[in-house]
Formats: C-alpha cells, structure tokens, sequence
C-alpha cells in the first residue's frame, strides 16, 4: 500500500501536513459544534475526537512513505 501511495505521487510531506491539518481541523470542528449545536459539550467533544483520530494515522503513513522514499 505505501509503495502504490509513492508510485501515486503521495509524499510523506504531504502525509505530515494532513496529519497537522487533522489537529487544527479537530479543534474547529470542536468549536464550531459547541458554538453552533444546541447539544452539550459531550457532543462538541465527540466530533473533535473523531477528526483528532485521524493525525495518528497520517504521521504513521508520513514515517511509513519517508522510508520508502529514502529506499530508493
């Protein structure tokens, strides 16, 4: 999968740079549902998690496409 990832043109640079966009995107999904919805905190807390659980995967796929770009 890493390896169709590079073929494709996806650089780890890229991988990083979502992964850092999934951390401010958390945290606006995390304001504009508190602010917005006419729920509790629990609901804002909900939807910033489930964005912030993407930034993990990114990193693990931007250390995963560094190496097999310092492969070739």
């Amino acid at each position: 999968m890493i390896k169709k990832l590079s073929e494709m043109g996806v650089t780890s640079e890229l991988a990083y740079a979502a992964g850092f966009a999934s951390i401010g995107l958390s945290v606006a999904a995390w304001v504009v549902s508190k602010k917005k919805e006419d729920a509790d905190t629990d609901r804002a807390d909900r939807w910033g998690l489930f964005v912030g659980e993407w930034a993990p995967t990114f990193f693990a796929l931007g250390v995963a496409l560094k190496l097999e770009e310092a492969s070739k």
